[in-house]
């Protein structure tokens, strides 16, 4: 019999298995914060919902509770003083194995339907997540609203809908008859069982804490698996919250909410301890190299998702909108002051300059526009501080620092303090950006994040289209760029970012930018470079999150 939720959600699911095979534009979740889509007390509500929190223990009535354990610092300079249950890791793990037995017995047709339940049920709560996502994260409240709530959403109903389609492709039981000539062919009933591979668990990064989180939660959830998610420590409150809900949800509908935990580890061993554990089946991790390549060198008992750092790069040629073009890349180098996975580091121009509608640019002008562009778009403070946030860690305010003191390039524009006015204790600050020769390698060829943008002197365009091509076969990207006038040009760049297996955007002058990705429409990731080893979301993001169990016997 088909699962009442199942059937609740199925206009929506066939909306989302549609948009996934066209790659039109779709969205499951309204991104705007609009008073005729959440209701008109939303907004207060979720502020208040937030409020709520601060100061307080976050109860989740979780096994192996031993303890409390907080410390997450505002980037805005507000006190949170939330604590979370410290859980003995041992006892989520028996739990979440023991809750796995209720929830393949959902079937995938349940677990879909569950699965889009928990996430419109997370809709309903946008504001109060969103206002937790900008006071852990630093991201301006537009932003946090939008990434952190129904654009996080989307991505975790993307994830479902691969899931359901993935598992949809086996047949529950079929009739095997092999003719045997003469003699009664042989007949059997076989028999296919969709099992989970075991626990997953999902270690959340600083700076999308639902974002980055939800495609590999929801994923492990719909293919069958208890999942316990590991929050970034200066994140934990979006995640706690989503936490919640889940486990509410699963309670609600007579599943354990066990399968579902949240791992809040006093002391960095156990987070090592917990990804390497025996049951431990799959791990998705957002975040820098150095804990990213351990997590794939240690945990062989697991499949490890990966999303690490990279060296995001535009190639200029030539423009017919030069100013547009500008304006285009001032906003993509200022949103939440660089701090996206997303957010291009390396602009390659050309020692000779380029061409454009207001005639020859030389390499010179083009830094020069460009900072004066930076500059005009944010003279408004509050335009700037909407766009740019707050700088999310100490460590990248050092990185700010370096690259102000000139010893990775000549400073063009340097970054500033702003003040905002409602958040006097917040880290905002402006881009940085820095001028240097291709072969100044060691300054640009490190991933530097934050508001740290080069423009390379290259020596012509064939030499920056090799350059970005080496550049992310070495160090990885997840986005590339490329502004020319020229069909020729953009080919090669085109089949440059096929060998390093990239994601192009081409002459974006107006709305959309290079740092954003659309569910649904746009591959995040290609699993293909350094940079990730999966896509947000394609078949192989979800298909190696279960197996297929059969029996068999004579009819």
């Amino acid at each position: 019999m088909t699962h009442p939720l199942f059937e609740k959600h199925r206009a929506k699911l066939d909306a989302a298995l549609n948009a996934i095979h066209t790659r039109g534009y779709w969205a499951a979740y309204n991104e705007m914060p609009s008073p005729k889509t959440y209701g008109e007390t939303a907004a207060d509500d979720g502020k208040k919902a937030f409020e709520a929190h601060l100061g307080q223990q976050f109860e989740l009535n979780q096994p192996g509770a031993t303890g409390w354990q907080g410390g997450e610092n505002s980037p805005f300079g507000i006190d949170l003083n939330v604590s979370y249950p410290v859980c003995d890791i041992e006892a989520l793990i028996t739990a979440g194995q023991s809750a796995m037995t209720g929830w393949q017995a959902a079937g995938v047709e349940g677990r879909t339907g569950l699965c889009i339940e928990m996430l419109d049920r997370l809709n309903a709560q946008s504001f109060e997540i969103a206002h937790a996502v900008m006071m852990t994260t630093g991201q301006g409240w537009m932003m946090a609203f939008q990434a952190g709530s129904p654009h996080a959403q989307d991505r975790g109903l993307e994830a479902v809908t691969y899931a359901y389609r993935e598992q949809s492709f086996v047949p529950a039981e079929a009739i095997w008859e092999k003719p045997q000539g003469k003699n009664p062919p042989l007949v059997m009933k076989k028999q296919f069982q969709i099992v989970g591979r075991g626990v997953a668990v999902v270690v959340g990064c600083a700076t999308f804490p639902t974002w980055n989180t939800y495609p590999g939660l929801f994923a492990a959830l719909a293919t069958g698996n208890a999942v316990i998610v590991k929050p970034h420590p200066n994140a934990i409150l979006p995640t706690a919250i989503t936490v919640r809900t889940l486990r509410a949800v699963l309670a609600e509908h007579g599943i354990d909410p066990n399968l579902v935990t949240l791992c809040v580890p006093n002391q960095p061993e156990t987070t090592q301890a917990l990804v390497t554990h025996p049951a431990v089946k799959s791990v998705d991790f957002t975040g820098g190299n150095v804990f990213g390549q351990w997590l794939i060198d240690h945990c062989r008992q697991a499949q490890v998702y990966a999303e690490l750092a990279g060296i995001n790069n535009v190639v200029i040629d030539s423009t017919d909108a030069y100013k547009p073009m500008l304006r285009n890349l001032a906003f993509t180098l200022s949103l939440y002051s660089g701090q996206m996975c997303t957010t291009s580091q390396a602009l390659l121009v050309p020692a000779g300059g380029i061409d454009t509608e207001d005639g020859h640019k030389s390499y010179n002008e083009v830094c020069a526009d460009l900072a004066r562009a930076i500059e005009g778009f944010l003279a408004k403070p509050e335009v700037a501080c909407a766009v740019l946030g707050a700088v999310q860690s100490a460590d990248t305010l050092a990185r700010i620092a370096r690259a102000e003191s000139g010893s990775l390039g000549r400073v063009l524009l340097a970054s500033k303090k702003l003040d905002n006015p409602e958040f006097p204790k917040a880290q905002v600050r402006t881009p940085v950006l820095l001028a240097c020769d291709a072969a100044d390698e060691a300054a640009y060829m490190e991933e530097r994040f934050g508001p740290i943008t080069f423009v390379v002197k290259v020596a012509d365009t064939a030499a920056a289209i090799a350059l970005s091509e080496r550049v992310i076969a070495t160090h990885g990207a997840l986005t590339a760029g490329i502004y020319s006038t020229r069909a020729e040009v953009i080919e090669a760049m085109t089949a440059a970012t096929w060998r390093a297996k990239v994601a192009l955007s081409i002459n974006l002058t107006g709305a959309v930018f290079v740092n954003q990705s659309a569910a649904f429409s746009d591959y995040h990731g290609t699993g293909g470079n350094p940079a990730a080893n999966a896509s947000y979301s394609d078949s192989a993001f979800v298909a190696n999150r279960f197996r297929v169990v059969q029996r068999r016997s004579h009819v």
